[in-house]
């Protein structure tokens, strides 16, 4: 069943730029090499009060170096919160530096680091690749705080879609390790359960844009390196495998009602507030994956203003 009707006005011409990936039936390596070109050709505002350098951070073991994005106000406090920010692209594609417009304005905005992971991608680096390369890199962040210039008890892991799949995996992995600690846990359309797309009785107003159900089983099925939907999936892989919840950070997850993962994120964050974790939970109507990309929409602004105040409050109070 067709949702277009659904749409929000002001979000149905941003279908006509966003990239149809079709991973299914394209060959991976193009698709990457495609958005990498994208994302080239794309201006670059300057931002003179925020400074950015590349990190190499030792990898898990056995495993490289872990390439880390780090952006921070030019003029800072000595001790200032910070985002460990994972990127999306459905486990398979993008890369670090496809954040940092976001990121260096989440910088100059709230006064904050913003360090982003390049995580080694599937189905070249499997589970427990990804998560554990977020992992290296968020130890790397708590160990060295004070020489980063960063609160160690503040600091939070944000993504969207993958990437805020991989951020709760995190969040679940840090605290089953004993730390590092984490202030928060910010999901924006987390990609969090790889059962999703594998039912015989699908949403019938999902996943009809930008990623679809084949999309999403291609993601996962890269991931974990076999069919998606089975027994015994990884929560540090899916995180909505999880059985205990408790003990997790405050959460914060946004959607749009017509993205695939729009049950999977509810679900999500009901288990959450049983677990007697805060949750902020917004479910933006009218609105497929990705919408944030149109940012003339007043429903994207919306959702951006939200965002923004969520992480001024579990940063700063």
């Amino acid at each position: 069943m067709s949702s277009a009707h659904l749409i929000d006005p002001e979000l149905i011409a941003g279908l006509s730029f966003l990239p149809k990936l079709d991973f299914f039936q394209a060959d991976i390596t193009a698709v990457r090499a495609g958005l990498e070109a994208m994302r080239g050709a794309a201006p670059v505002a300057e931002m003179p009060d925020v400074e950015s350098r590349v990190l190499f951070v030792p990898g898990p073991p056995g495993a490289p170096d872990v390439r880390v994005v780090a952006h921070r106000p030019r003029v800072a406090a000595s001790e200032m919160p910070a985002i460990l920010h994972i990127h999306g692209g459905g486990y398979v594609i993008g890369e670090a530096n496809i954040a940092d417009m976001a990121a260096r304005m989440t910088v100059q905005t709230l006064g904050c680091a913003v360090f982003s992971v390049d995580y080694r991608l599937a189905p070249e680096t499997p589970h427990p690749g990804p998560v554990e390369d977020c992992f290296a890199a968020l130890a790397h962040v708590a160990e060295h705080a004070a020489v980063l210039g960063v609160d160690a008890s503040r600091i939070g892991v944000m993504g969207e879609s993958a990437g805020g799949g991989l951020a709760a995996a995190l969040a679940l992995l840090a605290r089953d390790r004993g730390g590092p600690a984490l202030a928060f846990q910010h999901l924006i359309y987390p990609m969090l359960d790889d059962r999703t797309g594998t039912a015989s009785d699908p949403h019938p107003h999902t996943g009809g844009f930008v990623w679809t159900a084949a999309d999403n089983r291609f993601g996962w099925g890269a991931l974990l390196g076999r069919a998606p939907g089975g027994a015994e999936v990884s929560p540090y892989a899916a995180a909505a495998r999880a059985g205990n919840l408790a003990g997790l950070p405050p959460a914060y997850i946004a959607v749009g009602a017509l993205d695939l993962f729009v049950e999977e994120d509810i679900e999500y964050a009901r288990r959450l507030t049983r677990a007697g974790v805060p949750v902020e939970l917004h479910v933006y109507p009218g609105a497929y994956h990705g919408f944030q990309l149109m940012g003339t929409a007043r429903v994207t602004q919306a959702a951006n203003r939200d965002s923004l105040e969520a992480l001024r409050r579990a940063m700063w109070g």
